[in-house]
């Protein structure tokens, strides 16, 4: 069995496959092979590889061709769905819900197309939960991000010149990022408010030592998976009036409401932004998704008229890369553990599987997924 992982594409820093994981494989009796350069942005240079016995470098779309399993972080580009040989796996993060020409490539290619976004959210499946394990670094990213880009600093400090008061950062959304963004904020020392539609979080902020900012949305809550659910117009427009004379108190805004499988609710709008303070600093975890914030720009740092910075940095967890790898290619250890058989010393696809069913896309020619099946 060989289990291939490329180099990515558009300037991800990120990997697949850290060389500890790849001894992990090798001492299985997996024949791993990389692609040269494979971890250089994220520090991890070929010869570790070589010295936890991976096979190192060798033609990409050969290395692609022989593949029984193949890992990546991102999709695959144009053009390499087809050269894999059919029967192979292949695991990554998918964008399943705006890639429905890929679902397709994939099922007519033959290959098993297994979505890390689509991890159930249960106890057996928490070491394989890659979007929580990214998610964690990218709130410890943002807070990072925010510190850097301000020209004041977070902790309250004395001097014999006066006292510096604390820096205001104010958090919105309190899922892993959040949480992680608060618990950072803190550390640094900063003054923290958070708010999140689901009230059953205020203990969890609280314990952070944050303040929870309370707005009557009338009646809210999360998912089965555990996100919160979508709000209707007048409790969007609600939350924003809660949150304005929030925000315009605040030296850093941090939003990380992302809403699987659809575009990201705008929560800070313009008129809130030039409600506040000229140097404060909005990072907006959703940028990619369309973006929490009003004017901002993917990828892109936008400055207001009133001197706002809105950061639009795409996956900020990337800016993290040896440590978001370290994280991820433990998340895909963890599921290919799952299925390899160490008796007879190889890697099956059990279809009964729970694990499986949550998040294969495609397998056997189809696409299988029940929530992509009929539009395929």
């Amino acid at each position: 069995m060989r289990l291939v992982v490329l180099k990515e594409l558009d300037n991800e820093a990120r990997v697949a496959l850290t060389p500890a994981v790849a001894a992990k494989l090798v001492g299985l009796g997996v024949e791993t092979s990389v692609e040269a350069g494979l971890g250089a942005a994220a520090d991890y240079p070929d010869a570790a590889y070589a010295d936890a016995g991976a096979l190192v470098g060798g033609d990409r779309g050969d290395l692609l061709a022989r593949a029984d399993i193949v890992w990546r972080v991102r999709k695959p580009p144009p053009g390499e769905v087809d050269r894999m040989k059919r029967g192979a796996v292949h695991v990554s993060f998918f964008d399943p819900f705006l890639e429905k020409d890929m679902l397709r490539a994939f099922a007519e290619a033959g290959i098993s197309a297994v979505s890390m976004e689509m991890m159930p959210r249960t106890t057996l499946a928490q070491k394989m939960d890659a979007l929580s394990s990214q998610a964690n670094l990218a709130g410890y990213a943002a807070v990072i991000k925010a510190a850097a880009l301000s020209r004041g600093i977070l902790p309250m400090m004395m001097t014999p010149a006066g006292t510096l008061s604390p820096a205001r950062v104010f958090v919105i959304g309190v899922g892993v990022a959040g949480l992680q963004a608060i618990a950072t904020a803190k550390r640094l020392g900063a003054r923290v408010e958070a708010f999140d539609t689901r009230p059953v979080v205020e203990e969890q902020v609280r314990s952070l030592g944050a303040k929870f900012v309370k707005v009557d949305l009338g009646e809210t809550g999360e998912t089965e998976d555990g996100y919160a659910r979508e709000l209707t117009p007048a409790q969007v427009e609600q939350q924003r009036e809660g949150m304005a004379k929030v925000c315009a108190q605040s030296d850093v805004v941090i939003t990380t409401a992302k809403l699987f499988g659809r575009p990201a609710p705008v929560l800070v709008t313009a008129a809130m932004t030039a409600r506040m303070k000229p140097g404060s600093i909005v990072v907006d975890l959703a940028a990619g998704a369309g973006g929490n914030v009003e004017g901002v720009k993917p990828g892109e740092t936008v400055v207001t008229e009133n001197g706002v910075r809105i950061v639009g940095t795409i996956a900020l967890e990337a800016t993290v890369a040896r440590d978001s790898s370290a994280m991820y290619a433990a998340n895909l250890y963890a599921l290919f553990e799952h299925f390899w058989s160490a008796e007879e010393k190889r890697f099956a696809l059990r279809l009964d599987d729970e694990i499986l069913r949550g998040c294969l896309l495609t397998h056997g020619g189809e696409v299988v997924h029940p929530k992509f099946r009929k539009e395929s």
